[in-house]
């Protein structure tokens, strides 16, 4: 039996998120008062008594997420993991948990993505749309076709599941010729712009300069990276990746299937909700979710 620890990214958010562990532990306690005072602005406060739309702010989304995240792996009894992924900001979740970065550190890292993410997203008018019921391939050749600017597959979240991103032209373009071609949705989703795709290398750019100036050591376990699905334990391999994330696809449904290869058998999810164990049951049958 080998155990797969995942860690899920921005859209897991809830208002009252992170307060029963908060009340559950001094430990964690200290990290939300480190996590408030390195953000700069009252993090716990939101999530816990915050609106929806006040957690969907990109700076505070991400914090809130990664926080909620480490936290939950922190009071985990006999945490160890065979091996470890995380979805676009789960992969920071995933590092700091399996011991390559300090919490401190990956806060920073994470407020810093977040605000370069919040300033490409200025840059461009630009969008993201969910595309579910067609061929992984038929998405990437009808992106490729569409001539009105940029839109890219970004999330291969599940068979059957997958989410694309580009300037707003070129993503309502894309829609339709995915409609046409079959597709049983394909629908912009309320983000705040392209991330996985080439509209988010002035933020790539910021976070690589972030990155380089990080403490980052060997996991305890391979993480499996977005823009591979591969495993690796490699300090610099680890660092190129975090960077080539904010401009590449996270390749989920890859990562799952490459975890299942390599012996995983029992899977749980480290972080608000519970969108990844649902992803990891379509992608891989015969996975035994642990609820952590």
């Amino acid at each position: 039996m080998k155990k797969a620890y995942v860690f899920p990214g921005q859209g897991a958010q809830f208002p009252g998120m992170g307060k029963d562990l908060f009340e559950a532990s001094a430990e964690v306690r200290q990290m939300f008062a480190t996590a408030n005072e390195i953000v700069g602005f009252g993090l716990s406060d939101i999530m816990f008594e915050g609106t929806p739309e006040e957690l969907k702010q990109t700076r505070v989304t991400q914090p809130a997420i990664f926080l909620h995240s480490v936290a939950k792996a922190k009071i985990y009894p006999d945490f160890q993991p065979d091996m470890v992924a995380g979805h676009s900001l789960g992969e920071f979740s995933a590092l700091v948990a399996a011991g390559a970065m300090r919490f401190e550190d990956g806060m920073n890292l994470v407020l810093r993505r977040a605000l370069a993410m919040q300033s490409a997203c200025e840059i461009q008018p630009s969008a993201m749309a969910a595309v579910l019921g067609l061929e992984d391939a038929v998405v990437e050749r009808i992106c490729a076709e569409v001539t009105d600017g940029v839109v890219v597959p970004a999330n291969y979240n599940c068979p059957g599941q997958l989410v694309i991103s580009g300037s707003v032209p070129a993503v309502e373009k894309a829609c339709e010729l995915l409609k046409a071609a079959g597709a049983k949705r394909a629908l912009v989703l309320p983000v705040g712009g392209a991330f996985h795709s080439p509209l988010m290398e002035p933020a790539r750019l910021e976070l690589e300069k972030a990155i380089l100036e990080t403490r980052i050591s060997s996991p305890v376990c391979p993480i499996y990276q977005n823009v591979n699905a591969l495993p690796g334990t490699d300090v610099e391999t680890i660092k190129q990746n975090l960077a080539r994330q904010l401009t590449g696809p996270v390749r989920w449904t890859q990562t799952i299937l490459n975890m299942a290869a390599d012996g995983a058998t029992h899977f749980s999810e480290f972080g608000p909700g519970k969108v990844l164990e649902g992803l990891v049951g379509k992608i891989f049958k015969e996975a035994v979710i642990v609820p952590v």
